[in-house]
């Protein structure tokens, strides 16, 4: 009997060019998380069954990246700023082997590209980047994690003010605890505790108790680090 392998090739059929290609993915028995940092973040004992890593599909004939959150919809004009930004530039190189994280990292970055190209929803765009700042996490680069923390802030931030978020796997409740936890990690203060305070008034209607005790964990230590601060 053939043994089973984590990964798989999945079939995939470009929006763009309309060509086939397959991209690995791993199979959901093989990832098991050890832990979570505060904003979510999993930690895999096996980086290499770290399934973020796969998240992201490249065409290997055009270019074009997208995660399975993307939209299938492209705005008017999308799709030719896409070919002259992207097809027209890139170089064959396939993405649908075994991947090392730089590898990955490369795809978010397409992904990201077409994304903004194709004025994909804020809500994507904040997924992509808080998992690109991830990956950077697990490389110890703690100044590209920096910087994608705060790109994807900036997104969160984008939907919650346009509502973008609506219809999403994203709950009011979440979003709030994502943008108190990143301005946090973020150095600002003023904003995660803001954010932390609306998530604990939503806790007589929130169906995520979790979530509540968790923004009032972070918000009870940023309390006790300005108090320490201030003696």
């Amino acid at each position: 009997m053939q043994q089973l392998t984590p990964a798989y090739d999945k079939k995939c059929e470009c929006r763009v060019c309309r060509q086939s290609f397959t991209t690995k993915k791993l199979r959901s028995r093989f990832v098991k998380a050890a832990d979570y940092d505060s904003d979510f973040c999993p930690n895999y004992s096996d980086e290499t069954m770290n399934p973020l890593i796969y998240h992201i599909h490249t065409c290997p004939h055009c270019g074009y990246s997208e995660s399975e959150d993307f939209s299938p919809y492209f705005p008017p004009g999308a799709l030719d700023l896409i070919h002259s930004k992207v097809m027209n530039a890139w170089t064959p190189q396939d993405y649908g082997q075994d991947r090392s994280i730089i590898d990955a990292v490369n795809t978010y970055k397409l992904a990201l590209y077409c994304g903004t190209l194709k004025r994909e929803k804020h809500i994507i765009m904040a997924g992509l980047l808080v998992r690109l700042a991830w990956l950077f996490r697990s490389m110890k680069n703690a100044d590209q994690e920096h910087r994608f923390l705060k790109l994807a802030l900036k997104e969160y931030l984008e939907s919650y003010m346009s509502d973008d978020f609506k219809g999403s796997s994203i709950s009011e409740t979440r979003i709030f605890y994502l943008i108190g936890e990143l301005s946090r990690r973020t150095h600002q203060p003023e904003q995660a505790v803001k954010y932390f305070s609306k998530v604990i008034e939503l806790q007589s209607r929130s169906t995520e108790p979790k979530l509540i005790e968790m923004a009032r964990e972070r918000w009870y230590e940023m309390r006790q680090e300005q108090k320490t601060a201030a003696n």
